[in-house]
């Protein structure tokens, strides 16, 4: 369990390698299942208050998450190199457990950044994005995105009133991520697969990481591209100036709980 959020399980699988039948379970009482309800319900009180607030505003928010190293802040520094000119305004919360070092970066791009420290956190949430949103004060019709602290686990439970979700990985970080951390890859929308132009040093099995997200999440889109190079990107801002992303904030009356 963790101590921060209260995440948990009802029980822990324990399975030993090569073993098909054997299982150990690890229990947790009721107080911690009680813990993990009520911060996920008053979570999701205060996400529906920042979804509405971003409808009103006709501001579009995406819930950008995934690995640590996967480039979160790179993807975001050439987005704003390529598309800033084209959109009212992008803004940025950063989310990192110390320091102020990607919200600078994107400040240095020319955009609109504040730094949220979570300290011993593993994730943001919705009270935090609410007063980050009231500190940014992004202009109504823009583009905001949440970098999420990097972590495959805990930002996929927190509703945090976003209209989309994109989850990243990088080649670097091994083809069995979408099996080991299905929640994630299960929640989103769009899937980015970054580092391509390492794929030729590595050994990442695309066609295997491609068929566990399509398991997983059907329609989720999935786009491998570079960062750094820009190969691959022109999906990436198709996806985001098109009706999928950067549009009239209207996901209010469709949105699912993320669960």
């Amino acid at each position: 369990m963790c101590n921060h959020c209260g995440c948990s399980s009802e029980k822990a699988l324990l399975t030993a390698p090569g073993t098909d039948s054997q299982h150990h379970h690890l229990h947790f009482d009721a107080h911690s299942l009680q813990l993990q309800q009520s911060l996920l319900a008053g979570n999701e009180a205060i996400a529906e208050q920042n979804r509405q607030w971003l409808v009103n505003q006709n501001i579009t928010c995406i819930n950008l998450m995934g690995t640590p190293g996967a480039g979160k802040t790179q993807l975001l520094e050439a987005t704003l190199a390529d598309l800033a000119e084209g959109l009212p305004e992008v803004a940025v919360l950063e989310g990192d457990q110390q320091t102020l070092n990607d919200a600078r970066r994107i400040q240095a791009m020319g955009g609109k950044a504040l730094q949220i420290n979570t300290g011993t956190g593993c994730h943001l949430d919705a009270e935090m994005i609410k007063a980050g949103l009231a500190a940014l004060s992004p202009v109504a019709g823009s583009l905001v995105f949440i970098e999420n602290v990097g972590n495959l686990v805990c930002p996929a439970l927190f509703d945090l009133g976003e209209q989309r979700r994109v989850a990243m990985m990088a080649v670097t970080d091994g083809d069995d991520k979408p099996e080991k951390y299905p929640h994630l890859f299960s929640s989103c929308e769009l899937v980015i697969i970054n580092k391509a132009d390492l794929l030729p040093y590595l050994e990442f099995d695309l066609t295997k990481v491609k068929q566990a997200i399509s398991q997983l999440n059907p329609q989720a889109e999935i786009f491998l591209l570079s960062a750094k190079t820009g190969e691959g990107f022109v999906d990436w801002e198709h996806w985001l100036t098109t009706s999928k992303a950067v549009s009239q904030a209207t996901a209010s009356a469709t949105h699912q709980p993320h669960g």
